[in-house]
């Protein structure tokens, strides 16, 4: 029995996957992406030390809620491909409990990808950038480090969402999107729905709490009529969810 680190557990998620979810947000992240909302999940510390057969225990108690809306299971971050083994035990007690599973990643873990993603439903990856130099600049890491990752995805083929969040200035050009849908055909050809999501400030109190710098200070809040344009102008030919 594995024991992981856990930040929250979200019992009524409706953003992260089909129906209503419980989203189980795992600590530690390699990334850190210049608009994350959530920089209280990087340390690999802290949080909950929980084992898979307590986390399963409160995902049956949850069950009732998510099962009547055809949802299931979240398991988002931070980056919970880092905590491998913990994650995979976790993804093979809910299969054997009939549990919707959904993966949301970045894409950079620690391998062992064909087993965990064998076990999902759905994954929802979350795209930072197209290319070697704008992934370097938006996440300060290695665009390498998810290749592994997106070969695996794309071989087996499973239900993907791809995620981009759509920056002012930064990433909302039609020259951008552009780029990302031959970034998608090319890594993830069998991705079925892509979600551009606006670029929003609710997590700027973390920053300040945790006396880190807010990289995008001076960047407004990405205008949501101006992404749903963008969407409706490049990606009409995938499902919107």
């Amino acid at each position: 029995m594995k024991k992981g680190r856990i930040l929250s557990v979200e019992s009524m998620g409706l953003v992260d996957g089909p129906g209503i979810r419980t989203v189980i947000f795992f600590k530690g992240c390699p990334l850190r992406c210049l608009f994350c909302h959530n920089p209280d999940s990087w340390d690999s510390n802290g949080g909950e030390l929980i084992s898979s057969e307590d986390l399963m225990k409160k995902i049956i108690r949850f069950r009732p809620y998510f099962e009547r809306s055809g949802g299931g299971v979240t398991f988002s971050g931070g980056e919970p491909l880092l905590q491998k083994e913990f994650l995979t035990e976790m993804l093979q007690k809910c299969k054997e409990n009939g549990i919707h599973t959904c993966l949301d990643t970045c894409g950079a873990g620690v391998g062992g990808y064909e087993e965990i993603l064998s076990l999902c439903d759905l994954v929802l990856y979350d795209v930072k950038a197209t290319d070697e130099a704008g992934y370097k600049k938006m996440c300060r890491a290695e665009i390498a480090e998810i290749q592994e990752f997106t070969k695996v995805l794309s071989k087996l083929e499973i239900p993907t969402v791809v995620r981009q969040v759509v920056i002012p200035g930064i990433n909302d050009s039609d020259e951008y999107m552009q780029s990302l849908k031959n970034y998608i055909k090319k890594h993830i050809p069998h991705a079925h729905s892509v979600e551009l999501l606006p670029y929003h400030k609710l997590g700027e109190h973390k920053y300040k709490t945790l006396n880190l710098e807010i990289e995008l200070s001076d960047v407004p809040a990405m205008d949501k009529k101006r992404t749903d344009e963008l969407w409706e102008k490049h990606f009409k030919d995938y499902e919107r969810r």
